[in-house]
């Protein structure tokens, strides 16, 4: 860190603490050469994780935007929160183990409808019906007459 008044390249932290906004921390530093203190504030930079729309946008993963998805799909279902929650947990997981922090949609849907179906047949149908963006009934029915007979198309 150079100091302000001197310009000299050596320091030692004084003092250290986490600034009332949770993301920055405080360092009270003095300079080795002429001995005058100032302060620094650092931030924690981190790349967020990322989704590739159907359309090639990319926006910031949203943990919330997939629970409210998800709890939409489970409305009036027996499925409690705290599964829906951990499902988030693992679609999380996912984006933040790819090489470059991003995965597209379809993968993560995938994923979801994979656990979800496992969950609960009928909130994996109102899932997939908005997920997969059926074209008309006919698409629909396949997908239903697939979920009886033990094998749902991807």
């Amino acid at each position: 860190m150079k100091c302000p008044f001197c310009a000299h390249l050596d320091d030692k932290v004084v003092d250290s603490r986490e600034a009332r906004v949770g993301d920055l921390i405080r360092r009270r530093r003095e300079c080795l050469k002429c001995g005058r203190r100032f302060t620094t504030y650092e931030r924690i930079d981190e790349i967020p994780y990322m989704v590739i729309k159907k359309d090639g946008r990319r926006e910031k993963f949203d943990r919330q935007k997939i629970l409210q998805g998800l709890l939409k799909a489970c409305e009036k279902r027996p499925v409690p929160v705290s599964k829906l929650e951990s499902l988030v947990d693992g679609a999380e997981a996912f984006v933040s183990e790819a090489a470059d922090r991003e995965r597209t949609t379809t993968e993560i849907g995938g994923l979801l409808m994979t656990h979800l179906k496992k969950l609960d047949k009928v909130a994996y149908v109102r899932f997939a019906s908005v997920y997969l963006d059926f074209k008309d009934v006919k698409e629909f029915m396949d997908e239903l007459k697939g979920l009886l007979k033990g094998r749902a198309k991807k």
